[in-house]
């Protein structure tokens, strides 16, 4: 693993109160890459609570293969995304 990256994860993972992480991601991301990122997570959310790919991708006016990509996620047994997910929502779908 890069040593950078190694860096930037554990800045992330030291960053515990709400405040100061979004500080962090505002002066670390553009706007429009954190308007990706929540992007990225609300279609992780709609999939794991069943919502169809299709309808996923009219309603945020995104093309299939970015939903693809979290579905396939979603689908891997030792997904950290699908167990926080799971965590959060109730792990009342398996998908």
């Amino acid at each position: 693993m890069d040593k950078n990256y190694e860096d930037l994860i554990t800045i992330f993972a030291a960053t515990t109160e709400k405040e100061e992480m979004q500080k962090l991601l505002e002066e670390m991301l553009t706007p429009n890459e954190l308007k990706d990122l929540v992007l990225r997570w609300n279609l992780m959310k709609d999939l794991y609570q069943g919502k169809p790919q299709r309808e996923i991708a009219s309603s945020y006016g995104i093309s299939l293969c970015k939903i693809t990509r979290g579905s396939k996620i979603l689908k891997q047994k030792d997904s950290y995304t699908r167990r926080l997910l799971s965590d959060r929502y109730d792990d009342h779908l398996h998908l």
